[in-house]
């Protein structure tokens, strides 16, 4: 297994291991990324999945409601629960936005509109671009140990709502490219949004169903340089939970077991907002709380003047992972022979022995909402939701849980056509080089990539209009 340096993760695009990488970078110039699909529902209200009750409708809509709440410092304000001290924006929707609320990071850099809103003095980082994603930040170490926590992009000091507060962004320099996020300081690295369209049904497929698809095909994958088996040291190994075991999903690195988890971590490192699964504030100094105490989001007691509410108890992060839950997946387009064609050619050089085209939730119930939404459906996710070794090109140093310094998670393509970014830290908007960052020393994903680069320029096309089309 290849040793991982900071340095030697800044020098990701740098393939390094013979002709074979020389080949997976060659490319038919006739080829093209057709880049992103439009669809009809882009910008609209976002789709729910199909059979919601209405009991179940009402919470979705009180999830979308408080899923789009700008934040403020002051937790008095109605739906508030007060911003800060450091966080990264103002509200789930900036970052999730992409074709619509619950989707992933847009075209249109939102946290313009977010670092001095208020009047805060914040200095733009250097890897935050107007036509570059939302991007939030980690250190590998700080003072000489291991770090890998997020690093917030903004302070409330300044803010008209922020009282005394006066605490300084970290800096993030020597700047780099703002779009990729290459070529900058070495001990920083990034993560992108990722979509919450569908998640629902991601969050219902048991673990048996990942661990019988992990084994299956287990020739082929061996072939074709994949790792997976239960016991597997190397990459194809699933990330789970020290808590109980059970096979973690969700985030880059599969690093968070529940969607409830993945919304109480982002309500508090994101929006810097202390919450009952995260009940310490992150930054404690004392006069930059906004009179809020910790834990900032909590149940509600409700009015007993106001009418009766099934969603007034909820905490915010309860509200989140709800609306997340009832969220439809990505719908792909109508077929064309290409796409279909590209479909077989997809599978054909070995992508779908990660990129799993579907799992299946599970015959019982869901005891929770959503029920019938989310029972004995095929998720068309094209993951197998394990966490692979990608190699030094796009390692990052980060361990998270059981995934290590190059592992991450097969990334769920259903919806890609309809994303503006690729790979974890968003540098490139290209399918074509997105599948070549694939390849590089110690990636599983090696053998696949020269496959590709192997095809005839019509097959490479096809595969690229495929995946335009989820």
């Amino acid at each position: 297994m290849p040793k991982y340096t900071t340095s030697g993760c800044r020098a990701r695009a740098r393939l390094v291991f013979g002709l074979g990488a020389l080949v997976a970078l060659t490319a038919h110039a006739q080829v093209s990324d057709p880049g992103v699909r439009k669809a009809s529902g882009d910008g609209g209200p976002p789709p729910t999945l199909p059979g919601l009750s209405a009991e179940e409708l009402v919470f979705f809509q009180d999830g979308l409601a408080r899923f789009t709440t700008i934040e403020a410092v002051s937790g008095s304000l109605a739906g508030n629960n007060g911003l800060g001290p450091r966080f990264n924006s103002n509200q789930c929707s900036s970052c999730h936005s992409q074709p619509f609320v619950g989707g992933s990071s847009p075209a249109a850099n939102p946290l313009f509109g977010v670092a001095n809103a208020d009047g805060a003095s914040n200095q733009m980082p250097w890897f935050i671009a107007r036509n570059g994603p939302v991007r939030e930040a980690r250190f590998v170490q700080s003072n000489g140990a291991p770090d890998g926590g997020v690093h917030d992009l903004f302070v409330v000091t300044g803010r008209a709502d922020a009282g005394s507060c006066n605490i300084s962004q970290p800096s993030f320099l020597p700047a780099g490219n703002p779009v990729t996020g290459q070529g900058g300081n070495s001990n920083v690295i990034f993560r992108i949004p990722t979509p919450t369209l569908g998640a629902g049904l991601i969050e219902a497929i048991p673990d048996s169903a990942i661990l019988a698809n992990q084994v299956a095909n287990s020739s082929t994958k061996q072939r074709f340089g994949v790792a997976g088996h239960p016991n597997a040291i190397l990459g194809g190994t699933v990330n789970r939970s020290a808590n109980d075991g059970t096979i973690t999903r969700f985030g880059w690195k599969a690093q968070n077991k529940s969607l409830l988890m993945f919304a109480g971590e982002a309500y508090n490192v994101e929006m810097g907002i202390s919450n009952d699964l995260f009940p310490q504030e992150r930054d404690e100094t004392p006069n930059c709380q906004g009179g809020t105490a910790a834990p900032n989001d909590t149940i509600n007691i409700p009015n007993p003047a106001a009418p009766p509410s099934p969603t007034a108890v909820l905490s915010d992060i309860e509200g989140f992972a709800m609306f997340m839950r009832m969220l439809a997946p990505p719908q792909p387009a109508a077929p064309t022979a290409s796409s279909q064609h590209g479909s077989a050619v997809f599978a054909s050089v070995g992508c779908a022995l990660c990129h799993t085209p579907a799992l299946n939730t599970g015959p019982t119930p869901s005891a929770r909402l959503p029920r019938a939404a989310v029972t004995n459906v095929q998720v068309p996710l094209f993951s197998d939701l394990l966490v692979h070794h990608m190699g030094t090109g796009l390692a990052d140093g980060i361990t998270q849980g059981g995934a290590g310094p190059d592992e991450f998670r097969t990334a769920p393509l259903w919806g890609v056509g309809q994303r503006v970014f690729f790979l974890h830290d968003g540098r490139t908007s290209n399918l074509l080089q997105a599948i070549r960052f694939h390849a590089s020393t110690g990636s599983e994903a090696n053998q696949i990539v020269q496959n590709f680069a192997a095809l005839s320029p019509q097959d490479q096309q096809d595969l690229i209009n495929f995946l335009r089309s989820l």
